[in-house]
């Protein structure tokens, strides 16, 4: 009902509870002003009003596999395997960025892309993806493929992750992602546009003022063993659930 929405809304937004992260050629006085301006409209709250919100309980893990098979008429069926993945501030999230990275997250030398596109021809596109918040997010395998191959593009997934999640990645994977990362790092901050994102990032996840600092050398300094024990902490292959639309049976 609108009447709930509005409720939530008077109970929940005040600017008092806004973080506005800005970037650009503006003196602080400046940056004081342009907040007070783009804050001026919410309701305005204090003291006990402005109580930090209640903590969002965390989704319970699944205790087994399961799968959803949802028929769609379409040229491809579409595939996602995940589970709760982690919050933001996780002190595993760097080993993960990077054991993702090799597993789903690095294009074509990643596992998945290799053992679901290039040696099968099962997809086009395969990825796996932590999100991360506040909270903790998801974490997910996407796929499409044609809906006669869907089963075994799922199984050929599958057995990748699982795979990947007991061994860990080899010393020339991690050294070889570890590169492009690092490599890649002043791609991430670039324009104002990364900038803000990494400064609103930092300010909405408590991150230390010097998170990007730091960064490169964070990621250098991770070991296979890091890798493989992050992983191993945080997925469990034999408990996932799988959606797939548009598949045949």
């Amino acid at each position: 009902e609108v009447a709930d929405l509005q409720a939530f809304h008077e109970r929940n937004v005040a600017a008092c509870r806004a973080r506005v992260s800005i970037v650009g050629a503006l003196s602080r006085s400046q940056a004081q002003i342009l907040v007070q301006r783009l804050l001026a409209r919410l309701p305005a709250a204090s003291g006990a009003d402005c109580a930090p919100l209640p903590a969002v309980p965390d989704a319970q893990p699944l205790q087994k596999a399961v799968q959803e098979d949802i028929p769609f008429a379409a040229a491809q069926a579409q595939v996602l395997i995940g589970q709760l993945g982690i919050a933001r501030r996780d002190p595993d999230f760097l080993a993960l960025l990077v054991g993702n990275h090799i597993l789903g997250g690095g294009g074509f030398t990643s596992r998945l892309t290799q053992e679901v596109r290039e040696k099968r021809g099962l997809s086009y596109s395969v990825y796996s993806d932590f999100s991360p918040g506040l909270n903790r997010g998801a974490f997910v395998i996407s796929l499409q493929t044609r809906p006669d191959q869907a089963a075994q593009a799922v199984q050929v997934a599958q057995a990748t992750l699982a795979r990947y999640v007991a061994d860990g990645p080899t010393e020339a994977e991690l050294r070889a992602a570890k590169d492009n990362l690092i490599g890649g790092f002043a791609l991430r901050i670039d324009s104002n546009r990364k900038l803000l994102a990494n400064v609103a990032n930092i300010a909405w996840n408590d991150l230390p003022l010097d998170y990007l600092e730091h960064w490169t050398a964070r990621v250098q300094a991770l070991t296979l063993a890091d890798v493989r024990s992050a992983m191993q902490r945080h997925l469990q292959p034999g408990r996932m659930a799988t959606v797939i639309v548009g598949g045949q049976p």
